[in-house]
């Protein structure tokens, strides 16, 4: 737990050096803590003090893995210290959060002609919001003082991803110590955070993804919360985010399953974990969607000159990792064009999600 002891991580995105096969499958990207009133989130960014003993990645690939988790460290710690507090709008801390990432990214590897900055954008996720909140600059959501707040975000270089989260009760200044929080708050961003480090700890060679499936579902138990439904722990490859060995969070999850996998040495898996004082089943919110993925695999004629616009920046600017409709210069023109190129599944949808 950090300064402030209520707010202990409530799930953790790190890339961690174990398994994953080598066929795709794209998920969404799935819940954190989800609860009708509360909500969490942490990370452990591979390189990251608290990370345990794995087994190291050398030269190249290993260097830009710590490159980007510091980028995601320092983006956290930035926003965590200086950014949440009542009064502050969602959007604005978004938008912070993907400039200090890409500022970071852009000061590192500049002799090399690689592809870096944001992996995936920066959400902010308060209460019941379970994840995916990144608005566009129309909307005059903000924090208030008690909203427990969830910080997402990923960074890369050369497609080589870092992401991370963290949870914290927002205080009535930023800096400051938050009100103590409920014991609903605390049971749950406490079991988030020692599952968390658990799940960190139990991924190696030569185990299995069912035994850390199992460990979340003792940790869940002991605290008295359920495991979020949909939440997956994935495999990560370069410029491959959801890769297809995963873990499930949730051992009786009906609506996602996993083959038992054997870890690998220097296989990479980001650590998801999400808790709820609820049932965990979190649905789609009525928040507009704003968090997209070219679909590579689809590809289909664009009608409107909108989409074409957005088709072209996104191979441009973000072709294989996540995006914001943000990210362009021009909400309109992307709000126009992002439409057709969901219909006709040349985009995968980030919904915002909510319990």
């Amino acid at each position: 737990p950090n300064q402030h002891p209520p707010n202990p991580p409530a799930c953790c995105r790190s890339p961690l050096q174990q398994s994953v096969p080598e066929r795709e499958r794209r998920f969404s990207h799935t819940a954190r803590n989800s609860h009708p009133d509360i909500m969490a989130a942490e990370a452990v960014p591979a390189g990251a003090e608290e990370q345990p003993a794995v087994v190291e990645l050398s030269g190249d690939v290993g260097t830009k893995y710590r490159a980007a988790a510091d980028v995601v460290q320092k983006t956290l710690e930035a926003i965590s210290t200086s950014q949440i507090a009542a009064g502050m709008k969602v959007v604005d801390i978004c938008t912070l959060g993907d400039k200090l990432i890409e500022g970071q990214c852009a000061a590192q590897f500049k002799s090399k002609k690689i592809e870096k900055g944001v992996a995936f954008p920066t959400c902010i996720s308060v209460n019941n919001v379970t994840c995916h909140f990144s608005p566009l600059s129309e909307c005059e959501v903000a924090l208030a003082e008690g909203d427990l707040v969830k910080i997402d975000c990923a960074a890369h270089f050369d497609g080589f991803v870092a992401a991370g989260a963290h949870t914290m009760v927002v205080p009535a200044e930023a800096g400051a110590t938050a009100a103590s929080p409920s014991e609903e708050v605390t049971k749950v961003t406490v079991a988030a955070y020692e599952a968390a480090h658990i799940a960190a700890r139990m991924i190696k060679a030569g185990a299995k993804n069912t035994a850390v499936t199992e460990a979340m579902g003792r940790v869940a138990e002991a605290y008295g919360v359920t495991p979020v439904q949909g939440t997956l722990m994935h495999q990560m490859k370069q410029y491959i985010i959801d890769g297809n060995k995963v873990i499930l969070l949730r051992g009786d999850d009906p609506e996602q399953k996993a083959d038992e996998e054997e870890f690998a040495p220097h296989d990479v898996f980001a650590v998801d974990v999400a808790f709820s004082t609820g049932a965990g089943k979190p649905k789609a919110s009525s928040a507009r969607t704003t968090v997209f993925k070219r679909a590579h695999e689809n590809h289909f004629g664009l009608k409107m000159k909108a989409s074409k616009w957005l088709l072209g920046n996104v191979m441009s600017k973000s072709p294989y990792m996540p995006f914001t409709l943000r990210a362009f210069g021009d909400e309109r023109q992307a709000r126009l064009g992002v439409t057709e190129c969901v219909n006709h599944d040349v985009f995968y949808e980030y919904p915002v999600l909510e319990e």
